[in-house]
């Protein structure tokens, strides 16, 4: 199993980049927040998993082991796999997917795309106990977007696009939750932070 990968970034795209670990570039697969922490050209270290089926090997790779260990078992709820484990990370801190279980908040997680409400029930009955105590979340979670220098509005509309939104309404989930927290513009370390407020923007995906 690939654990964990260490080398130079050499493309970063909307939902995977490419890491130069001794001259193999290592194709992974990472949140937007996660992606957002990388740079081409600079080195990283990501925590990652090997997801192994008949016809593929992927690499999932994430800012802390925290997160890896939530995405491994998130998937052993049934119908969830690698994909929805991902897009339920892009959404929710590991805190709130805690807290979203342990609370039974079904409408915290639909609004992952690609989970509706049947979905919801399961892995709340299928994660309870498993995911451990829900504990105070990370900034990232509160919504606050703090002006400073630079806009990477773009960024996060294309991230929310990249999760199956339509751009128009990708953009005015954006413009709401920057409005929401007293800021016109998305400095470079405020994507994940805006990227979660515009999500809770968007509300619950139904179906």
């Amino acid at each position: 199993m690939i654990a964990s990968l260490s080398g130079t970034v050499a493309q970063v795209a909307l939902d995977r980049a490419v890491v130069d670990v001794g001259g193999v570039g290592y194709l992974v697969h990472a949140t937007p927040a996660t992606l957002a922490g990388l740079r081409v050209g600079e080195q990283a270290l990501l925590h990652t998993t090997l997801v192994v089926r008949e016809d593929s090997m992927t690499v999932y790779g994430f800012a802390d082991t925290e997160e890896r260990e939530v995405f491994e078992t998130a998937q052993s709820v049934s119908g969830v796999g690698p994909r929805i484990a991902l897009a339920m990370l892009a959404v929710l801190t590991p805190s709130a997917l805690r807290r979203a279980v342990d609370q039974e908040d079904t409408a915290a997680l639909r609004r992952v795309p690609g989970i509706g409400a049947k979905s919801a029930q399961r892995i709340v009955l299928e994660l309870s106990g498993r995911l451990g105590a829900p504990g105070p979340d990370d900034g990232a979670a509160s919504g606050a977007a703090t002006s400073a220098a630079g806009d990477e509005r773009d960024q996060v509309v294309e991230a929310l696009v990249g999760l199956g939104w339509a751009a128009k309404v990708a953009e005015g989930a954006v413009e709401k939750a920057l409005a929401e927290a007293g800021t016109d513009r998305v400095g470079p370390t405020e994507v994940p932070a805006t990227l979660r407020a515009a999500l809770r923007q968007l509300g619950p995906r139904h179906g």
